[in-house]
Formats: C-alpha cells, sequence, structure tokens
C-alpha cells in the first residue's frame, strides 16, 4: 500500500479522534500510527505520529471555532442562516450559520422561505447535539436563494413534469435531492442494502462519463478528446446537482484517473483513492460526513476486496461465473467494511446486499444514461419518450428493492451506541486489512474477537434514567412505544398492513428489539388499519401480557386477527375505561376516555379512540390516537383539567377534524408530534392545524419529514432526539411575535 495512503489514513484517523473530543482515543490513535509506519523505517514512523497529531490537533481547533460561534448564536436572540431545505410554519427547517460552519436547526413559527435562502431567523436559541437550534423561531429573508440553487430547482421542477409518479426516485439519482422520497422507499432500499443508490457517487458519476465517452466516440470523436468532454461535463453535472461530497470525491477520482493515462503514467488504485479522499485536507469536517464516510471506505474495501479475490483464483472461473460470484464477493467485503456507518445511519445492516447489488447495478447502468437524456431534451419536447423507456428499468430497481427488503431476517437491526460502533469499526479494518494483506491470520483473529464482544453487549443490563416516547416511523399511521427507565416497553398502535406485510413485521418489533426490553402492554387507540395493522405481529413476536382495547368494533379484518392472536398467544384483553391506569416503573398511564355510555351511539371508530396521558414525574404526555372534534369536546366537557400537557400527538395524523382551538388551549403542549407518511393521499397534516400549534408556541416536529422522533425525560427535563440531533426543549417559552 503506497506511502500516500497510510499518511492520509493516519491524518484522518487523527481527525475523527479530534473531532471525537476524546483525549484517550486521540492518544491511542497517535500512539498506534508509528505501528503503521514502523515498517519502512523509524523517520517513516515518527512522520506517521505527527501526522495523526496533526489530524487530532487541527480537528481540536475546528470544534473550538465552531463552539465559539455557537457559543455567539446562542448569545444572542437573532442569527443569520442559511438554509438547506424549506422552511414554513410548523416545520423544522436545517441549515447553517452564515457566519460559520456551524450547524441549527429551525423550529418555524412565522414566516416562510426557499432551500438555499439566507434568513435572519429569532427565537430561542438553543444548544443541540449537532450546534444549535432556534425554538420558537420568525424568519424574514435576507438574500434570496444562489443562482445555483435556483437552477437546481427549475431541475427539479422539469423532472417533476417529465417523469411523474417516477419523479421522486428521479430527483435522487440524478440530482441528489432525496426530499422527495418517502421514508417508506428509502427503508426498502436500506434493508435491501441499495441506500447507496439513493445518494450520487462513483457509480453514478462513472456511468454517465461512460455514456459521454460512447456517444462520442459513435459520432466519430477520438477517445482521448472524448474522455475530456466527459471529464468536462461530470464536473459541470456535479457543480449542478450541488456537489455532493461523494460526487465530488467520485471525480476528482475519475479525473485523476483520466490524467494519468492520458500522460501514460498509470498510478496504482490505492493512489487514486488517495487523492479522491483528500477532501478533508483542506476541510476538515467532511471526515465527518456519512457520505464521504461511506464512499471512502466502500471504495478501500473493493480495491481490497479485489486483492484477496485474485489470491482465491475468482478470475480463474468462466466468464460468467466469475462476473457474479466476483460482484457478490466484493459486495459482502464492502458490506461488512461500511456496516459501522450504516447501521449507525439506518439501524440495520443488510445480509441480502450481495445478492441485491447484481441485479440493481446492471438496471442503474440501463436507467442513469436514459434518465439524462431525458432532462436535456425536456425543452425541446422529447423528453417524455425517454423518460417512458426508463420507467419499467426505474420499476424494476424498486422491484428489486422490494424483494430484498421482504426476504425474511435479510437486514440485521442495530441501535448501536459508542462501544457497539467503536467495536464494529475494529472488524470493519480488520476484514480491509486481512484482504488486502497476505499476512491474513492476526486481522481475522482480531476481527473474530470484536465480534465475540459485540454479541456479548447485548447480555449486559442497563438503565438510562429516562422515561422515552418514541414515535416510530411507520409511514401512514400510529406506532407510539414508551420505554421505562428500566427498559419496559408500552406499545400504543402498530401501524399499518399492506398485502404481504405490515408495519409490526417490517418496523415496529425489530425496533423494539435491537433495543432490548420486554413489552409489558399493547395499548390499541382504534381498530382502523392504519393503527391496528401490525398488532397480531407483535403480539406473536412480543408476547405481552396484556392487551388494552377501546371495544369498539371495527370493520378492519386486521382487529378481529389481532384479537384472535390474543385469545392464542394467551394475552390477557381488557377494556379500557376512563380513569383506569397502569404503572410501570414509575410511569404512570392512565386512560381519559372513550367512555362506554358515549360510544354506545357511535358509528366511526375515531371518535372512540382511547386517549392515554403518560406522566412521568411533572411531565405530561397525552396521545390522542384519532380523536376527533366531538371527542375533543366530550374530553373538554368530563376532564378538562387533565388534559394539560408537555407533550402532544396530535390526534388524527393532524388532520384539520382534530386539533380545536378550545382543545389546544386546554393542553397547551411544549412539544406537538406528528406521525404521518410522505406525500400520504390525504394531504395531511393540515397546514392550518401546523399554524395553530406554532402560533401556541408548540414545536412541531412530523415523521414525514424526520423520521422516528424521541422524546426524552427524567421527569423534569424533557430532551429531543430528530433527524440525527438532539436538544433539551425550551419549556414554558412564549410564543415569538412574528416580525
Amino acid at each position: 500500500m503506497p506511502l500516500i495512503v497510510l499518511a492520509l489514513g493516519a491524518y484522518l484517523a487523527g481527525l475523527l479522534a479530534g473531532f471525537a473530543k476524546s483525549m484517550l482515543l486521540g492518544a491511542i490513535v497517535v500512539a498506534f500510527a508509528p505501528a503503521v509506519g514502523a515498517a519502512r523505517s523509524g523517520i517513516v514512523a515518527l512522520t506517521f505520529a505527527a501526522i495523526a497529531l496533526a489530524g487530532v490537533l487541527v480537528a481540536r481547533t475546528e470544534v473550538a471555532t465552531a463552539g465559539r460561534c455557537i457559543a455567539s448564536a446562542l448569545s444572542s436572540s437573532g442569527v443569520s442562516v442559511v438554509l438547506e431545505d424549506a422552511a414554513a410554519p410548523g416545520v423544522m427547517a436545517h441549515g447553517h450559520l452564515a457566519a460559520c460552519s456551524g450547524s441549527v436547526s429551525i423550529a418555524v413559527e412565522h414566516g416562510a422561505a426557499a432551500p438555499g435562502a439566507t434568513v435572519f431567523t429569532r427565537g430561542a436559541v438553543v444548544r443541540s447535539q449537532r450546534g444549535a437550534l432556534v425554538q420558537h423561531a420568525s424568519i424574514v429573508v435576507t438574500r434570496p436563494p444562489p443562482r445555483l440553487a435556483r437552477w437546481r430547482a427549475r431541475i427539479g421542477a422539469t423532472i417533476d413534469g417529465t417523469f411523474g409518479t417516477d419523479a421522486p426516485l428521479v430527483r435522487a439519482l440524478l440530482i441528489a435531492d432525496r426530499r422527495q422520497l418517502s421514508p417508506e422507499l428509502r427503508d426498502r432500499f436500506a434493508a435491501a442494502g441499495l441506500a447507496h443508490m439513493l445518494a450520487i457517487a462513483g457509480l453514478h458519476i462513472g456511468i454517465i462519463a461512460l455514456t459521454v465517452i460512447v456517444l462520442l466516440e459513435l459520432l466519430g470523436v477520438p477517445r482521448p478528446r472524448a474522455s475530456l468532454v466527459s471529464m468536462i461535463v461530470v464536473v459541470g453535472y456535479v457543480a449542478l446537482i450541488g456537489a455532493p461530497i461523494p460526487a465530488v470525491r467520485s471525480a476528482t477520482m475519475l479525473a485523476a484517473l483520466a490524467f494519468t493515462r492520458s500522460a501514460q503514467r498509470p498510478s496504482s488504485r490505492w493512489s487514486i483513492v488517495a487523492i479522491g479522499a483528500m477532501q478533508p485536507v483542506l476541510a476538515p469536517g467532511l471526515v465527518l460526513d456519512v457520505g464521504y464516510q461511506l464512499s471512502v471506505v466502500g471504495v478501500t474495501a473493493m480495491i481490497a476486496s479485489g486483492r484477496s479475490a485474485r489470491r482465491l483464483g475468482i478470475e480463474r472461473l468462466p466468464i460468467v461465473p466469475r462476473m457474479i460470484v466476483g460482484a457478490m464477493y466484493a459486495t459482502t467485503i464492502a458490506t461488512i467494511a461500511t456496516a459501522p456507518i450504516v447501521a449507525t445511519t439506518f439501524g440495520r445492516v443488510s445480509i441480502v446486499a450481495p445478492l441485491t447489488n447484481v441485479f440493481a447495478g446492471p438496471l442503474l447502468a440501463l436507467a442513469q444514461p436514459a434518465m439524462l437524456f431525458a432532462l436535456i431534451l425536456s425543452p425541446v419536447g422529447l423528453g417524455h419518450w425517454f423518460a417512458d423507456a426508463a420507467h419499467p428499468v426505474l420499476g424494476a430497481l424498486v422491484q428489486v428493492a422490494d424483494l430484498g427488503a421482504s426476504v425474511p431476517h435479510g437486514a440485521l437491526y442495530a441501535a448501536p451506541d459508542v462501544m457497539d460502533t467503536a467495536l464494529g469499526w475494529v472488524i470493519a479494518i480488520a476484514v480491509i486489512v486481512a484482504c488486502a494483506s497476505r499476512e491474513w491470520v492476526r486481522p481475522t483473529a482480531i476481527g473474530l474477537g470484536a465480534c465475540a464482544v459485540l454479541a456479548w453487549l447485548p447480555f449486559v443490563p442497563t438503565r438510562s434514567g429516562f422515561t422515552e416516547l418514541h414515535m416510530i416511523d411507520v409511514g401512514q399511521g400510529d406506532a407510539i412505544a414508551i420505554r421505562t427507565p428500566h427498559g419496559h416497553w408500552v406499545l400504543v398502535d402498530a401501524g399499518r398492513a399492506w398485502r404481504g406485510g405490515d408495519a409490526g413485521q417490517s418496523t415496529v418489533v425489530p425496533y423494539i428489539g435491537r433495543r432490548g426490553g420486554e413489552l409489558d402492554a399493547f395499548v390499541l387507540s382504534h381498530p382502523h388499519t392504519d393503527h391496528v395493522g401490525g398488532a397480531s405481529t407483535v403480539l406473536r413476536a412480543l408476547h405481552p401480557p396484556l392487551y388494552v382495547d377501546a371495544g369498539f368494533p371495527g370493520p378492519a379484518g386486521p382487529y378481529r386477527v389481532s384479537l384472535e392472536t390474543a385469545r392464542d398467544e394467551r394475552v390477557r384483553w381488557v377494556r379500557a375505561h376512563p380513569g383506569d391506569s397502569l404503572a410501570i416503573d414509575g410511569v404512570t398511564f392512565t386512560f381519559l376516555a372513550p367512555d362506554s355510555a358515549w360510544t354506545s351511539h357511535l358509528v366511526d371508530p375515531n371518535l372512540a379512540s382511547i386517549v392515554t396521558l403518560v406522566r412521568v414525574g411533572d411531565v405530561r404526555m397525552l396521545l390522542m390516537g384519532d380523536a376527533e372534534r366531538a371527542e375533543e369536546e366530550w374530553l373538554l366537557r368530563h376532564s378538562p383539567d387533565a388534559l394539560r400537557a408537555d407533550v402532544l400527538k396530535v390526534g388524527h395524523h393532524g388532520s384539520s377534524t382534530s386539533s380545536t382551538d378550545p382543545f389546544l388551549d386546554a393542553v397547551s403542549p411544549e412539544l406537538a408530534l406528528v406521525s404521518v407518511g410522505a406525500g400520504n393521499s390525504y394531504g395531511l397534516p393540515s397546514a392550518a392545524v401546523l399554524r395553530d400549534l406554532a402560533s401556541r408556541g408548540a414545536q412541531v416536529l412530523r415523521t414525514d419529514r424526520l423520521g422516528t422522533i424521541v422524546a426524552k425525560t427524567d421527569g423534569v427535563r424533557l430532551l429531543v432526539e430528530a433527524d440525527g440531533d438532539e436538544w433539551e426543549l425550551s419549556r414554558g417559552s412564549q410564543p415569538s411575535r412574528a416580525p
């Protein structure tokens, strides 16, 4: 392996240790770096130690600079922010401080702005895990989006008009815009091991470059000139889509490869990878970018797998078996190597990835040129021809993802902590070293040892000290899981069902299972399919001793099946009455509705939803199911004093049939959670409801924008986790005033 690769690895390891803010980890990296270079010479060993130490110091300097910038923002009531996505009342928008690269999230109450715009925002600024959060924010646009952002928006609009229902997927595959992808589709791609295809990286860039070269050569352009033109096209394309980090890395590698070939000075693959991975030398913070990490580690693993494949004799196989076995072997090594990153980001590692990639790769190679030509020719009215040609290929790609995601136990679910992630990295590095080196016994032994420790860790008992409300992202449906400080669970609803599957099987059971602990009770708010669809699976898999139900019969077949499953699994069924309570590990669950006399004349199960008040010390959480206006009025008549809550699970997915003004005045929530599916056909949540919640000072979080949301409390403080960030809720804040 070239010295430049080893030196860059030492620097990147130093950066990661420095950004981790761990003196121990930094010392380990600096001490280990000389051991890597000791095989060359003493001077090389000392140089590597100095490079690793430089990485640690650079990262610590970056952290200190960002900290000062964030501290300055925290001390002010208003900050200037460059938005990364659209902002509107009731939306959690993301961006970075205009004065530095500090990350900012904005809980918008007043104002709206487009992605890329610079806004001045006022509100309560608090520190979050990623940087800062502006709560109860009002925003004013001070600078419109830059020209490149406006071009990208117009390209997105062209894609929408040309590709119809395929547009969200085409946006992801062509311009790296994944905002319109439904969580269900992203989840299926992740479970099938195809999540990397939804980010513009080496595969996409290579396909585009090769397409341009082949097209120009067919027109008679000489190969050197065609290669030059393809590089110009690739650079323009990467700039136009916003220069995502993996795409920049891939374009850099492609340019370096083209240059060495044209100069007839071929270089090793390791050196090309090092050149592409040097972005953090200029911008150290990029080493923390998930796209950068996946791209670099994935390519490194592929090169290492190629070396071990030659030693194993795979290249001696006939051409067709060689291509299939070689692709599966390379993907397997890449899957293992990137597992720590994938598990932390997506909560799962696909086992079927080696197989799904064999089929998905050629489909993407067919679809990418068709999509590109459709986009280019849309202004002259010919784009729809290529869009129609791409449609069946895109459908086949989605079908591969669906089939891969539906394989039983095809993905390992994980919720890694720091120790899990560290052990995962030990395994990943051991696999890469074992493949790249002839001395494979020692790294293999180290990797197996780390695997043994990783398998033992889940059996170590833990206690968090917090009660956690997990609003699990199940698309258009509800699944609310409350975890007590001792790790026991109460599940309220289990998501929807569909032909051949349900949210209990695909999401809820794995979600609870990978976090550990027993399910003490299942509560069904009402018998509509988007709430009861996964109940039967949950009852069979997690065996709760108690099933709490409103006792209101519904037309949904899954409801009947859930009752039959409860009978077969000997789960005790009880009917909820107003005032009934459960107490588990200091957490009290009180059912406020429905009343049997009230439900006797009803025909709509929504109006007979179980309303649950969860109390932990001074913190109160109100779960409304799909309760609508009539049931809210009943609650206001019979138990108005019980409705005040710090956290509100908004009724009926944010529909305008719920969340009336008198009800919201009585609840006065600090945090409002909306469980809703992306791009749902009902148009939920209602913009009016979001405005009403924001105007009362509630911080509104939605699963269609943020995925699964977690609210944690020790009975006094209230912490929130969403979209990879964590912050403490500013309780008792007054709503901001419109500027």
